[in-house]
């Protein structure tokens, strides 16, 4: 039941892809519509893992939540176009573009991911680990191939490692208190979530 919101997210998407996907660049191309589709399709996922990541935290209520992903997602942008910036890495199409270590659409896509896995659990969390790896394989299999495997692997790892360095899983009630009675005893126990 909860898994639904992210299922009709990725209905939609590609519903919207069919219907609005970039042209193949004609009667000579060497591309395939379904290239377009897959780069199209990873072109909105990485902004909507993490938008997503953000809306869960408001309707739970999770306002800490909301703080740490803001956090954890900063922290993923600075460092992913920092080692852009600082690795100068050439981008494997051949264009004249020096931005290709670490893959941007893919550190977004997983710090969206990892951020619902980690705070609310793997039942959100593996579908968004699913749609995250199709950024990343829209990054390389594209109609331009934009990144190689390294750079989608790092991009991978600073958006989970950033969002494991800020986020704690989320439990809803931190205090249980319990009452057990038998033939001639009591016991009250106290247990408190961290």
């Amino acid at each position: 039941m909860k898994i639904i919101p992210l299922f009709l997210l990725g209905l939609l998407l590609i519903v919207y892809d069919f219907c609005y996907s970039q042209d193949i660049d004609g009667p000579n191309s060497t591309h395939e519509r379904w290239e377009y589709i897959l780069e199209d399709t990873g072109d909105v996922l990485q902004i909507a893992l993490p938008v997503t990541a953000g809306i869960m935290t408001l309707i739970k209520k999770d306002y800490q939540g909301t703080k740490k992903m803001a956090l954890s997602y900063t922290t993923t942008l600075a460092a992913t176009y920092s080692l852009k910036y600082l690795t100068k890495k050439q981008r494997p199409e051949g264009r004249n573009h020096f931005d290709s270590f670490p893959s941007g659409h893919t550190s977004s896509a997983f710090s969206g991911a990892s951020f619902i896995q980690r705070r609310y659990g793997w039942k959100y969390g593996a579908p968004a680990y699913m749609l995250a790896t199709l950024v990343a394989v829209s990054r390389t299999e594209a109609p331009d191939g934009y990144h190689d495997g390294w750079d989608v692997l790092a991009g991978a790892a600073i958006g989970i490692g950033s969002t494991y360095l800020f986020t704690k899983p989320y439990f809803k009630e931190h205090m249980d208190l319990g009452l057990a009675a038998g033939k001639d005893h009591y016991l009250l126990t106290f247990k408190y979530k961290f």
